[in-house]
């Protein structure tokens, strides 16, 4: 262990790390935390907290998790970050932990979050989703799988990003991002399915089809969404639009932001 560990790193005994993580210089580990086998951590890295982080991760140097979160309401609780496997933290990344005592933002397996992504307080993040550089999650954004964020964006609390949607650079992400969907511009609207993203995910021809007439119903028709949901349910079934529709449902239930709206 030893040989893994800077001996310029400063890591709490009560701390409790894998044999085979790495620790670079100046790296500050806190009491709480806990890294499983083959983590690294970069150099300048601070993870402090209760903040519980999987196997073979790669924290990059200045990446700080499991600090405070910026949030008034909270008044010392514990609270925490949960991270899983395979997962990129590139260079300072900020991850921070949750409000509320017992709560938790998580993060799960391969996802990559590029150098300055902010990850605030109760966000949710899925796995195998990529996060741009400098882009900034708000408290309690939740994202779903294989979801895509470009660069320097920004998302507002309470927003959820569908999965295997794509969101483009430079926009104000303010409503609900629809699963499969392509979304960009400020203000963001819906512009087409994300074609690219679902070929690169295995969807097959059947899925595309159906996804495409969806896309058309929603945003082509003129419809009212209550009444192109009321179309979707006449498609054949498929677990994608399933999915899509109960993203779109959830989405304009009481307390949530309600969709971003399609291209005009």
């Amino acid at each position: 262990m030893l040989t893994l560990i800077h001996p310029t790193a400063v890591i709490h005994p009560r701390a409790e790390l894998h044999s085979t993580v790495e620790v670079g210089a100046y790296a500050v580990i806190g009491e709480r935390v806990k890294i499983g086998p083959e983590t690294k951590v970069g150099a300048h890295a601070i993870i402090d907290g209760l903040t519980e982080i999987g196997a073979r991760n790669q924290i990059f140097a200045g990446a700080a998790i499991g600090l405070e979160p910026q949030d008034l309401k909270y008044r010392g609780s514990l609270t925490g970050v949960s991270i899983g496997d395979g997962n990129l933290i590139r260079e300072y990344v900020t991850i921070n932990r949750a409000t509320q005592a017992g709560e938790w933002t998580t993060i799960g397996n391969n996802n990559m979050l590029m150098a300055y992504v902010h990850v605030g307080h109760n966000c949710e993040i899925g796995d195998q989703v990529i996060i741009a550089n400098a882009v900034a999650l708000a408290g309690h954004v939740k994202i779903e799988s294989q979801a895509r964020l470009s660069g320097v964006l920004g998302i507002h609390q309470f927003v959820h990003i569908g999965r295997l949607s794509m969101v483009g650079g430079l926009s104000r992400i303010d409503r609900d991002v629809p699963p499969y969907m392509l979304v960009e511009g400020n203000p963001s609207r819906v512009r087409t399915i994300n074609k690219v993203g679902l070929d690169r995910a295995g969807l097959t021809e059947e899925d595309l089809q159906i996804l495409k007439k969806t896309f058309r119903i929603l945003y082509r028709s003129g419809y009212t969404l209550e009444q192109a949901l009321a179309q979707l349910e006449l498609l054949p079934e498929n677990h994608h639009l399933q999915h899509l529709r109960r993203f779109l449902q959830q989405s304009v239930t009481k307390g949530r932001r309600g969709l971003i709206p399609g291209k005009k």
